[in-house]
């Protein structure tokens, strides 16, 4: 069996209303390839397509860590054939928050926060220089929450904020703690620095008066490891990321010996969740509800079961091999 790279299919092959197979581009020539059970649009969604994130999304900024060719050709070639896409979803992909990673040769990176928000010592603060969420929480919680927070401030972007003990022990974003430096991060821009909070604020353009009550606050109960703002540690999947050498709360310790230290956050993807619309066997749906022969989705150009919504960790990864299976079992014609 040949694996094909570089080939990208650029039209779905339809024939008395079903789809037979699928016009290939190979080695810069068109080519017929028929299917003699259906084809599977599986291409990944649309995280790099930026009219359909511009329809779709409700915040014009967006860094996707995704491919750059990742650009929904599957929900192209579906829509062509007749296939509809579910557009109602209250969110149309599963959101983290990332930072932008310079490089040497002028390009940016994108650095995907999972873990660091959990760690104690870290806060997050929006340019009011304020708190607007449990830190600890679901990287697609945080983003709903930062959005929020961000309402008439022209950017949907936050901080996050840590002292030096804290950087040194656990990074921060791209930063690698201690015994990697900081100098190469600071000088491309990527880490702020401050020697004192208020020298912070003024290099990132924090509010400097509300960042200092802020942090003031925030110490105060945190040297006995609680949060009674945010309640950040509480749960289990707060826990499951903070330190558990640092007691009583994995997640909270005070920011109290600086130089301080900030990363910028803003929007980003984990994957798309609005895709096209399929049945129970993964077939996809025509805009009156009814099937197209020989056409089945998987993975995130299939509409998320979930509705929009992310219960959990590799939300988008448990369908794909679901569906992927169940769209096979059914094009062979294997009966449950």
């Amino acid at each position: 069996m040949a694996l094909w790279t570089d080939s990208p299919a650029t039209e779905l092959l339809v024939e008395d209303g079903g789809v037979v197979g699928a016009l290939v581009s190979r080695d810069g020539r068109p080519v017929r390839v028929t299917a003699a059970r259906g084809v599977v649009l599986a291409a990944g969604g649309f995280p790099q397509d930026l009219d359909r994130r511009k329809a779709l999304f409700p915040h014009a900024q967006h860094f996707s860590p995704a491919p750059p060719g990742n650009t929904g050709d599957g929900l192209r070639l579906g829509e062509a054939a007749g296939a509809a896409v579910e557009t109602g979803y209250p969110h149309a992909a599963a959101w983290v928050p990332v930072s932008l990673v310079p490089w040497p040769d002028g390009t940016t990176g994108t650095f995907p926060h999972f873990i660091d928000r959990a760690k104690p010592g870290v806060i997050a603060v929006t340019a009011r220089g304020v708190r607007f969420v449990n830190e600890g929480n679901s990287y697609h919680d945080f983003i709903q929450a930062m959005v929020k927070a961000c309402e008439g401030l022209g950017e949907n972007a936050a901080w996050l904020i840590c002292d030096h003990p804290t950087i040194r022990r656990y990074g921060l974003g791209f930063v690698k703690p201690f015994p990697l430096p900081l100098t190469p991060h600071l000088n491309s821009g990527y880490l702020k620095r401050g020697r004192s909070l208020a020298e912070l604020a003024a290099a990132t353009g924090v509010d400097a008066a509300a960042l200092e009550r802020t942090v003031a606050e925030f110490n105060g109960p945190a040297r006995r490891g609680e949060d009674p703002a945010f309640a950040k540690g509480s749960t289990a999947y707060n826990r499951s990321l903070g330190d558990p050498t640092v007691t009583p709360n994995p997640c909270v310790a005070p920011l109290e010996r600086g130089p301080y230290y900030a990363v910028k956050l803003v929007i980003g993807d984990l994957g798309t969740f609005a895709g096209v619309k399929t049945d129970a066997n993964a077939q996809v749906l025509n805009g009156d509800g009814a099937p197209i022969p020989g056409l089945y989705a998987a993975g995130n150009d299939n509409a998320s079961i979930m509705g929009g919504n992310y219960p959990g960790g590799g939300i988008t990864l448990g369908p794909a091999m679901a569906f992927g299976w169940v769209a096979a079992r059914h094009m062979a014609g294997v009966a449950d």
